[in-house]
């Protein structure tokens, strides 16, 4: 039976409530409705669940979706069944009685979706029964990780095509549906993923890695804490995520916070599991607003109402920043992501990179990756179109909305600092690092300085007027424009590439422009009277519930709803996010309200104290 895009759209519109998918989930889907392997490559955000779930519930059998996370694994179960949708998982945290009745249950085609993480694939007690499932489409998750140049390296991802091959001759040679899904594959680890998944002459979708509702911002040379500090307490009635690449950060900024009286929650390895797991659903469930974390927190999480990220620190890669940046607005709402460079951040990653116990050739690779971060927070163009370029996306226009593009001061004309800089490099026949290179020119008679001879070029001193870190600010400027390149490793030199030739003989100007002010955002009108009464009204079903007050529905359907105020289920079915089945579990309450406050404003009297009066 050949399933058709119309069916799909009617299956989006009954069970999530949308009117149509957007254009890289159509070719997707439409990929997957004709049996075709298919790779998928979507923003964080950009809705990849929907890619799988949708042919899922128009297929007969099982889907199993490979997931590397036990929370992401239990959100999207509990989000499926808000829909109505069959689904379960199978995880470490359950016991041998509980995986054998789901599994059970799979066996019985009571489920259309079963989640499972890439270890599992690994038990030999696991393949035998999963040959006796009607298994006929394998959706692959975090599918980067299969790659050794991935940034999420697992070696259990390896277990995939094994497995895969296991069920087709099983099978008689009918191999399930195979789809690969990630937000973050660049395309060298997209031919990784092709290969070592043996996919079949898939379809590749690669959706771009821009999100019109991110506004992108690199800061430097603030003072980070003052500037979390303010920039928190402006945003108080906001939930955000701030990153920070040490414990000790964590700790010091979450103690910051909370002495200044905003309710926050901190997470790190570093806690106990009991601790972690109390801070994520406190997050998860808007009992605090504001979460400082490592990189330990936010895989999996599918909160989708984060209106800012913070990142207090440089992130190692722009594999990670995107990934991070990327929880929030996951809702499509506007929001923001803001990372505060510091020097010292380049320091931190490498340490953590030399601590790691990667082979050569990985730190190597990692040492490349960390470069590329490196020249994304020093370059002056569109932020965005940095990050397309890196994960091979080419002619893109700039964005118009990070803060470089919004940045309309005049450029500054240093040529002639680049042409000191790059004739100090010459002179020290580049093989000196960024630190070395500013030290001579700000006349630095230090002891390696003089050992060097150093102290007796041309050059030496020739910036003395600048500190030695605005002199190496400007060095990794022309390194992110492309005059200046790093080797690669722990201690890199700066090297000069031919376009500096050009400035050196004054066919060529340089202009730069200073550090960048993040301006407040001006917030769209709504009435927050009363989406404040919709998000009460939304936690305490969700407390009922015992599912995070987002699966009920997200912020972007709340607010919906305060334009238009349906007093009817056909009405109510036409908000954004709003299916047949969230009608039915959680739309009573909502309607009932919206049908009082029209009694009320006919009435003339005032809607307020409707939500205690009533108990909801």
């Amino acid at each position: 039976m050949t399933l058709t895009m119309s069916e799909a759209r009617l299956t989006l519109q009954k069970v999530y409530g949308y009117d149509d998918f957007r254009e890289g989930q159509t070719r997707i889907i439409g990929h997957l409705l004709e049996r075709k392997d298919t790779v998928g490559i979507m923003p964080t955000g950009g809705g990849k669940s929907i890619c799988y779930q949708v042919p899922a519930l128009l297929q007969h059998g099982l889907t199993l979706v490979i997931s590397p996370l036990i929370s992401l694994m239990k959100d999207q179960v509990d989000a499926l069944h808000s829909l109505g949708v069959r689904a379960g998982y199978i995880n470490s945290t359950q016991d041998a009685s509980e995986a054998g009745r789901i599994l059970y249950e799979a066996e019985r085609g009571q489920l259309k979706l079963l989640y499972v993480a890439p270890e599992r694939l690994e038990s030999e007690w696991f393949r035998e029964r999963a040959k006796q499932l009607r298994i006929s489409f394998i959706a692959v998750d975090e599918a980067h990780c299969v790659s050794h140049w991935g940034h999420d390296f697992r070696t259990s991802y390896r277990a995939i095509a094994p497995f895969v091959r296991e069920l087709a001759a099983h099978n008689y040679g009918e191999r399930p549906l195979l789809a690969a899904f990630t937000a973050t594959a660049t395309p060298e680890v997209t031919e990784d993923m092709i290969r070592l998944l043996e996919l079949q002459e898939p379809e590749l979708i690669v959706t771009g890695f821009k999100r019109d509702n991110l506004a992108f911002t690199v800061l430097r040379g603030e003072n980070r804490k003052d500037f979390a500090l303010n920039y928190v307490r402006q945003r108080t009635n906001m939930v955000g995520i701030i990153y920070a690449s040490t414990r000790k950060d964590v700790e010091d900024l979450h103690n910051m916070l909370v002495k200044a009286g905003i309710p926050a929650g901190r997470y790190h390895a570093g806690l106990s599991d009991d601790e972690r797991a109390q801070m994520q659903e406190a997050f998860l469930y808007d009992d605090i607003r504001v979460i400082v974390a490592t990189n330990a927190f936010g895989m999996g999480i599918d909160k989708s109402n984060v209106r800012y990220v913070l990142h207090y620190n440089m992130p190692k890669h722009m594999e990670a920043y995107v990934q991070e940046a990327g929880r929030a607005g996951r809702d499509g709402e506007a929001s923001e992501c803001v990372l505060l460079f510091h020097p010292q951040d380049i320091l931190t990653q490498k340490f953590f990179i030399e601590q790691s116990e990667a082979l050569p050739e990985r730190k190597a690779h990692e040492y490349k990756k960390l470069q590329s971060m490196i020249d994304f927070c020093y370059t002056p163009e569109c932020l965005v179109t940095y990050m397309q370029r890196y994960f091979g996306e080419i002619d893109q226009q700039p964005c118009g909305m990070c803060g470089n593009c919004k940045d309309e001061r005049e450029q500054v004309d240093i040529t002639l600092d680049a042409q000191k800089i790059f004739s100090c490099i010459y002179r020290m026949r580049e093989r000196w690092g960024v630190s070395m290179v500013a030290s001579v020119l700000k006349g630095s008679r230090n002891k390696k300085v003089v050992q060097n001879g150093f102290d007796l070029l041309p050059t030496h001193g020739m910036m003395r007027h600048l500190t030695e870190k605005a002199i190496s600010d400007i060095i990794y400027v022309l390194i992110a424009d492309g005059y200046l390149g790093l080797s690669e490793g722990q201690y890199p030199v700066v090297r000069l590439l031919p376009t500096a030739a050009d400035v050196l003989k004054g066919q060529q100007q340089v202009f730069q422009k200073v550090a960048n002010e993040l301006k407040p955002k001006v917030e769209a009108a709504v009435d927050e009277t009363l989406f404040e009464q919709l998000r009460l009204l939304r936690r305490d079903i969700a407390n009922k519930a015992n599912v995070p007050p987002y699966i009920v529905f997200n912020d972007s359907t709340l607010r919906e709803m305060t334009e238009k105020r349906p007093t009817t289920v056909d009405a109510f079915l036409k908000v954004k996010g709003v299916g047949e089945a969230k009608v039915q579990k959680f739309g009573q309450p909502f309607l009932d309200l919206f049908r009082h406050l029209e009694q009320q404003e006919a009435s003339q009297d005032e809607p307020s104290g409707w939500y205690e009066d009533e108990g909801y």
